[in-house]
């Protein structure tokens, strides 16, 4: 069977540029130009709420394909930091994994989408353990096999970490696939302050303080942050929660706990895939590229693409959505694909 492969996406100038692919992938006008296929997976939607144990509680939406007699498995899907269910990336790849006959299951993070009120302890990138007891919940409720799961971003970071886990826990996860993924959180916090232009920082900054500010209305009688420590950059803002809401000694010891980089993922059990781009100007290539992957762990570097973006062409879809599409449906039996 012929994937397709990152060599595959070859976009027209001006979308040759990553910090346009970028830029685009989350912006307002791009949900706005989507056509309405990319939005089918909010039809018939059902939010629920999963147990992510000791008494943590993660919200979602499942939607149930309705192509063939039966589903042809359970797609899982994992936004970004910041990001929700309603994501337009996540949107548009659940709508054509629905087409493809598949039932979606999207998961918000703790304190993502309209989830600040659920919990009272803060999200970090670290709460891993939350993530992959959700995903155990997520496969006894939800039982259409195989069960394959995509991530983007720090959403990829979370899928692949979740997935080295998956065989310990009992959970029968099939595949997984990360685009963009954080995979050396320190090396991606360096590139943001030193690299990247400052308007990534700037974006990012803006929406984890709306978020944080959404936190403390929910929790009024918990200060979560002083007004001075919301008012640092991202480095300082990220060391002084680190420092008052976990138990890491310093901001390194914290980075390095959700770190994939180096030789970890030689511990990755089931397949899995690695798509990112040459161009993405948030998580440096070099990171990738010093990754020492099991044989079972596909990287895909593309030339072009940005951070999570891929997009082909004016109507604004993306490479990636026939990417993961192609590469769940390799799960099915020949008859089925």
């Amino acid at each position: 069977m012929n994937l397709p492969s990152g060599k595959d996406f070859r976009p027209s100038w001006p979308l040759t540029s990553g910090h346009i692919q970028t830029m685009l992938s989350s912006s307002g006008v791009r949900r706005m130009l989507l056509p309405k296929a990319a939005r089918e997976v909010l039809e018939g939607a059902e939010t629920v709420v999963v147990d992510a144990g000791d008494g943590v509680r993660l919200s979602g939406a499942f939607t149930a394909q309705k192509v063939h007699a039966q589903p042809r498995g359970l797609a899982v899907l994992f936004h970004g930091w910041e990001g929700s269910v309603d994501s337009t990336y996540v949107l548009q790849t659940g709508s054509r994994l629905l087409r493809e006959g598949w039932d979606i299951f999207r998961l918000n993070f703790r304190d993502h989408g309209d989830s600040h009120s659920m919990n009272e302890a803060l999200f970090h990138s670290c709460r891993i353990d939350e993530v992959v007891h959700a995903l155990g919940d997520i496969a006894q409720r939800w039982p259409a096999r195989p069960m394959a799961l995509a991530g983007f971003s720090l959403g990829g970071n979370f899928a692949l970490r979740a997935a080295m886990q998956t065989s310990r826990a009992g959970i029968p996860l099939s595949y997984v696939l990360a685009v963009c993924p954080i995979i050396d959180p320190a090396e991606g916090l360096f590139s943001l302050e030193k690299a990247a232009p400052w308007f990534y920082q700037a974006y990012f900054m803006h929406k984890w303080r709306q978020s944080l500010r959404a936190k403390q209305a929910a929790f009024p009688q918990h200060v979560y942050f002083e007004m001075s420590e919301l008012k640092q950059n991202l480095r300082g803002l990220t060391e002084a929660l680190v420092l008052r809401h976990t138990d890491f000694g310093s901001l390194q010891s914290y980075l390095d706990g959700y770190s994939v980089a180096g030789d970890i993922m030689q511990a990755m059990q089931i397949p899995a895939t690695i798509l990112t781009a040459r161009d993405d100007p948030v998580i440096p290539v070099a990171a990738f590229e010093k990754l020492q992957l099991p044989p079972n762990v596909e990287l895909d570097i593309a030339e072009h693409g940005g951070h999570c973006g891929f997009i082909r062409g004016r109507n604004m879809t993306s490479f990636t959505d026939d990417y993961i599409a192609a590469r769940f449906n390799a799960l099915l039996p020949a008859q089925e694909g």
